[in-house]
């Protein structure tokens, strides 16, 4: 993963997946390296600056500050409108589309720009520009806690978690408070409403009063999303040694296992509140929240066949004509879709592959594993720690 990485996917999108005309990042490679007539989405911006700060502190020796100050610059040039937060859309040559704000894309601004704070921009600049956007978060506000999406579905789990992600983000980076306060209301809305208590599995779309939304919507989960919560959760619960997190987390991962087909090893798109399967297509991002997951497993009981399995679902995802690109729905058939690689994904790899890494190198048994998969990796020694 560290060679596909560091010699094939970031030096592609590096050089192809950035707009030299324009500015910023291209929405999507298609198979053969060329950007497509996309119209570009503030969080692919903001995902695509993350990928390069992430690859800059992970050691990557190619032109990852150029291309980290790329996609914020665009951003902010592009997105950012007179009250301080970011517009959805513009088009390829940066005309606005659609200039409404989603909760779901500040969160990745926010990621983004505390990403970018660790990997030595401009601290200071950062920081006040996220504590700017987080009070202007204000209008997302909801009475009965948390916060609405701006969209026909306003209470939805989803950017709420993307908003916890980036708030552990800032508290591990800075000294403002603020920081830890919405990690820990986020954490308590997700462990008192999101997580159905009887089940364990996390639902997706709630009523005014975070209660399940009536009929089949009430009903709905994402394997991925049980795996993504529970790696947050995790990380939530260790720092601050809450056992109640990470119960959550445990029970949690397994409700996103019965999500994996055993048939074709991958974990699926959408699944009913008891197990069984909805959406039986399988992107390639719940992959990569698989295998984070798994890997939070193995540094706790020491069992790597889950992350061995997640790694190897991933890296089916990853074969691709042109090497650095990927494939992103496999079909209930087994055969992978064709269609472009969407740069959106390139920030669910990078941060499975730093948590790969990471533990490749605190764990001889784990980077065992990884060997024993027969695939090109350098030393465990030569990884660095994120």
């Amino acid at each position: 993963m560290r060679v596909w990485l560091f010699d094939e996917a970031l030096p592609l999108w590096a050089q192809r997946g950035a707009d030299r005309l324009h500015g910023g990042f291209h929405e999507m490679l298609d198979q053969e390296g060329k950007p497509t007539a996309a119209a570009k989405r503030a969080r692919v911006q903001a995902r695509q600056a993350y990928v390069f700060a992430t690859a800059g502190l992970l050691g990557w020796h190619g032109p990852w500050q150029e291309a980290a100050s790329r996609g914020m610059a665009y951003l902010q040039a592009r997105y950012r409108r007179s009250s301080g937060l970011f517009r959805t859309l513009v088009s390829r040559d940066g005309t606005p589309l659609d200039d409404s704000v989603r909760l779901y894309d500040q969160a990745f601004v926010l990621l983004a720009m505390a990403r970018l704070r660790e990997a030595g921009f401009d601290g200071g600049a950062m920081e006040t520009a996220a504590r700017e956007l987080r009070q202007g978060l204000a209008e997302f506000r909801h009475c009965a806690g948390g916060f609405r999406e701006n969209s026909d579905r306003p209470f939805q789990a989803n950017a709420q978690m993307h908003l916890l992600e980036a708030s552990m983000a800032w508290e591990a980076v800075s000294g403002d408070s603020g920081w830890a306060t919405m990690a820990e209301e986020i954490v308590g809305l997700a462990l008192d409403r999101f997580i159905d208590r009887q089940r364990g599995c996390l639902l997706e779309v709630f009523d005014a009063s975070w209660r399940p939304a009536s009929g089949d919507l009430g009903r709905l989960t994402e394997p991925g999303h049980q795996f993504e919560w529970s790696w947050l959760l995790h990380r939530f619960g260790s720092r601050r040694r809450d056992p109640r997190a990470l119960q959550a987390a445990r029970r949690l991962r397994r409700a996103g296992l019965a999500g994996v087909d055993p048939a074709r090893g991958v974990a699926i798109d959408e699944a009913w509140s008891d197990g069984s399967a909805r959406q039986s297509t399988a992107r390639l991002w719940p992959q990569t929240e698989w295998l984070k997951a798994a890997i939070h497993l193995g540094e706790i009981e020491g069992d790597w066949t889950s992350a061995e399995q997640a790694a190897e679902a991933l890296q089916g995802y990853l074969a691709t004509p042109i090497c650095g690109l990927w494939r992103d729905r496999r079909l209930e058939t087994g055969a992978m879709q064709e269609e472009p690689a969407p740069a959106s994904s390139f920030y669910h790899i990078i941060t499975a592959c730093s948590e790969l890494f990471r533990v490749a190198l605190r764990c001889p048994a784990a980077s065992a594993s990884v060997a024993i998969r027969g695939r090109a990796v350098t030393s465990a020694a030569e990884m660095p720690l994120l």
